[in-house]
């Protein structure tokens, strides 16, 4: 099969969205089949493609949210190209820019069109609106979710139960919902396969000692990943787990004031900033790690607890639907509601390090669940899905239009 992903989260750009996408065209690859990326790159004006890799990034511009870019909606440069291709399938990963663009180009050359549903936009809204007309921007919001996923996309995936809810529940969606979690390549997160010099050499240079407990949080450091829930934690903390340190992993818009705020609380010494890091060297830090935490409720499915079991690492974290069918309480890591309870389960873990081995190895265990194979295996179901059902509708379409022509010339 001949398949287009088309996003506008790709490598080097890191998040949820580029680490999925880049995970379902290994995915597929594996499985023998030819996958073609469409993407925005990092150049305003230049168009550049990777024969090779088969990526294609169209010029963006920034749109003043982290690190996003946005594309032309319809770029004529690249249609011929594209058509070369003889695409069997698209499937679109944004409803904007490169989105748009892949439903345009879906229906002028009759190509059926699957869609991933990744954010929860509502949550998001705040860094347009600044707090102002909320409720009326949530509206719009729902209003373009179900445009682009109930108006032109054959069939829908989401990565998790909780955005099916939002679907059925909230959104009122009245079509199939296929839920397909992304797959990951969880093999490079586990503890073997570690340079061990590498390890070693991380370990000195962020200052880590063989006494320290040290607690991961791995994203974007941003309001909605609600960083100062930990921050609380830690310091509650500080006179029962000494040894206890928070390392943050990521960059984004609110670091410079957390920074401060850590600073502030007199916390530095117990909560590192190590700022971003690059996809391939990701696998050395979680394996650094005791505990990995987080307290977001803004997660469609939480890629970061993946690849933190699969290093072994038990997770702490919020009791929210992206996590639950990952966490299993009291088995590879916690659900905890408030700070307390946060406090309260790092210090049994800590006291008792048997509890957290037995979590580890569950954890482990858990990740191993999330391969690659199964990840395509579920994706091409939908493929072939939406192929049969575009051509029955197709099929249906032209009988009906020759019936009428026919009626016509009667």
């Amino acid at each position: 099969m001949r398949i287009g992903l088309f996003t506008d989260s790709y490598p080097p750009f890191i998040n949820g969205v580029s680490t999925s996408v880049e995970m379902l065209k290994k995915a597929l690859e594996q499985k023998g089949h030819t996958v073609y990326i469409v993407t925005v790159g990092q150049n305003a004006l230049k168009y550049e493609y990777d024969e090779k890799e088969k990526v294609l990034r169209i010029p963006g511009v920034p749109v003043g949210i982290y690190d996003y870019r946005l594309s032309r909606i319809y770029p004529l440069k690249v249609i011929n190209r594209m058509k070369k291709w003889n695409l069997d399938i698209i499937h679109s990963h944004t409803e904007f820019g490169i989105g748009i663009f892949a439903r345009l180009f879906a229906k002028q050359e009759s190509i059926p069109l699957v869609h991933t549903y990744h954010t929860m936009y509502e949550d998001y809204t705040h860094y347009i609106t600044k707090g102002y007309f909320d409720k009326s921007s949530k509206k719009i919001v729902e209003y373009l979710t179900m445009f682009y996923c109930d108006k032109t996309a054959c069939e829908l995936i989401v990565p998790t139960e909780k955005t099916y809810r939002l679907f059925k529940e909230k959104y009122h969606y009245d079509k199939p919902i296929n839920i397909i979690p992304t797959g990951m390549d969880v093999e490079r997160f586990f503890q073997e396969n570690m340079d061990k010099k590498k390890l070693a050499k991380l370990r000195k240079d962020l200052k880590i000692k063989a006494t320290d407990f040290v607690i991961l949080f791995v994203g974007r450091i941003a309001e909605e990943k609600n960083i100062p829930f930990l921050f609380h934690v830690m310091k509650n903390l500080d006179k029962t787990a000494k040894n206890a340190k928070l390392y943050i992993i990521g960059d984004g818009p609110d670091k410079t004031k957390y920074e401060e705020m850590v600073k502030k609380e007199g916390l530095a010494s117990k909560i590192l900033f190590v700022g971003k890091v690059p996809f391939k060297e990701m696998p050395l830090y979680y394996n650094l790690a005791d505990l990995f935490v987080t307290a977001s409720k803004t997660e469609t499915q939480g890629l970061t607890v993946i690849e933190a079991m699969a290093a072994s690492v038990p997770v702490f974290a919020i009791n929210d639907e992206a996590f639950k069918t990952v966490v299993v309480d009291d088995l590879n890591g916690k659900l905890f509601e408030t700070e307390e309870e946060l406090k309260d389960e790092i210090l049994s873990v800590y006291k008792d390090r048997k509890n957290l081995e037995r979590m580890s190895v569950q954890a482990r265990i858990q990740a191993e669940d999330s391969s690659l194979a199964h990840f395509a295996e579920s994706a091409l179901k939908v493929y072939q899905r939406a192929i049969k059902t575009y051509k029955e509708r197709k099929n249906f379409a032209t009988t009906i239009l020759n019936l009428f022509r026919k009626g016509k010339e009667k």
